[in-house]
């Protein structure tokens, strides 16, 4: 059985490198312009460049997003753009705009172009209609059910099938929103969402038999996040998912950081692999993406007519709590820039407080088994400190085994340890 691509973001080159060396077999990224990332997006066309130049050392693919619905304004550079972007020979063009469909298949017929899935495909006649247009692949919307996925693939068995399995949901079809450009003048469709649907709502009733009384509804005491969705993981689900059909996975998150693209890439590259060898799901998995930050999670319209599968926990999609994305059970220490064997001092920025008796866990790429230890020295500036915290810029922590270049740390503070022992690996 097919093993399905295992797709990542990427909002910079940095983003590109590390989701290769944790497991991606592909990315995606863009430029603002055209691209759904107007913010936190570092992408010039010479990162493009210099991207495909990355994707192609390593064997792996890149494919560019050009999926905004542009207005008459962007059109008269868009030529221009499109020479340049298709001198650089990406795997493919991710796009929903008929219009930008239309003009770059007239203009450059060998790049291959995937349907966005800001396109809401969500039934097999659609899927064959953007066939017959010359599209290799559709990512199907997520509203779509894994039932439903594989109805598709049976129906249109040569158009490659690509699905969401984790990331942010919008309250909206697939992100057609317009809730942003209402409240901000940010429009969503141009990559400019302000994530208007995860702020708190104060919201007033009136009741007639209480001579019209405004009433607040409350769910918390910070008020509703009515629109506010859980985040979508479907890791548990993936047996089903490459049984559907699906030629590839894709994770949500360009404006999210280093540290989210190296623990969900590692955690999926090992779900793919354990199916690949015919060994169970590993309940350990759910736990390694708990240590991301997250809105909490469920599995989406994916699980829907398979409810008898789901914890039912996962069955409500809405997060009254809180808009961020805080849920966590370890917090993101940095990235080891460096490693001095001599003295055993790992070198990276600190993004989050530490402290001596704190426990690190280390994730080196290549490496789904990870180790732990408990801190003993940190030094700033080359002073010893009992604490460091996030944004001091470079610090060093001894770490007593040697640990790769590139290697993601968290924090597991001693209040969060419990009774548990950790012992140095």
């Amino acid at each position: 059985m097919k093993i399905p691509e295992l797709l990542l973001p990427a909002g910079s080159l940095d983003k590109l490198k590390t989701a290769y060396a944790f497991g991606a077999d592909a990315v995606y990224c863009g430029v603002p312009r055209y691209s759904l990332r107007a913010r936190e997006n570092e992408f010039k066309l010479e990162q493009l460049k210099e991207g495909v130049e990355i994707a192609r050392s390593l064997g792996k693919k890149i494919y560019f997003t050009v999926n905004s619905i542009p207005r008459n304004s962007k059109l008269g550079s868009y030529p221009k753009f499109l020479n340049e972007m298709a001198d650089m020979k990406p795997d493919a063009f991710i796009m929903a705009d008929p219009g930008l469909i239309f003009l770059t298949r007239e203009a450059h017929p060998e790049i291959e172009i995937h349907i966005s899935v800001q396109a809401n495909t969500m039934n097999y006649a659609a899927v064959q209609f953007w066939q017959k247009l010359g599209a290799t692949r559709v990512i199907l919307s997520r509203e779509v059910s894994i039932r439903e996925v594989a109805e598709i693939k049976q129906q249109v068995p040569d158009m490659e099938i690509e699905v969401f399995v984790h990331g942010s949901i919008c309250i909206a079809h697939s992100g057609r929103c317009f809730m942003s450009n209402y409240y901000k003048q940010r429009d969503a469709n141009q990559g400019s969402c302000n994530n208007a649907c995860r702020d708190s709502h104060r919201i007033f009733v009136t009741n007639p038999r209480q001579n019209d009384e405004l009433m607040e509804l409350t769910e918390s005491e910070e008020g509703t996040f009515l629109m506010n969705s859980k985040d979508l993981r479907a890791i548990e689900y993936l047996d089903e998912i490459i049984r559907a059909g699906v030629d590839s996975i894709k994770v949500e998150g360009r404006t999210k950081g280093e540290y989210y693209v190296a623990m969900v890439s590692r955690a999926y590259r090992q779900a793919l692999d354990d199916f690949q060898q015919n060994k169970p799901f590993d309940p350990r998995l759910l736990d390694e993406l708990d240590k991301v930050a997250s809105r909490k999670y469920f599995s989406g319209f994916l699980t829907r007519g398979m409810e008898e599968r789901v914890p039912e926990e996962e069955l409500n999609f809405q997060n009254i709590e809180e808009g961020t994305s805080r849920t966590q059970t370890q917090k993101n220490l940095g990235k080891i820039e460096s490693y001095t064997p001599d003295s055993g001092m790992i070198h990276f920025e600190i993004k989050n407080k530490i402290k001596k008796g704190d426990i690190i866990e280390v994730f080196q790429p290549g490496i789904f088994e990870s180790k732990k230890w408990t801190v003993t020295t940190l030094v700033h500036k080359n002073k010893e400190k009992d604490v460091l915290s996030g944004g001091l810029g470079m610090v060093s922590v001894d770490v007593p085994f040697p640990v790769a270049v590139g290697s993601f740390l968290s924090v597991i503070s001693l209040e969060e340890v419990h009774s548990e022992e950790y012992s140095t690996v």
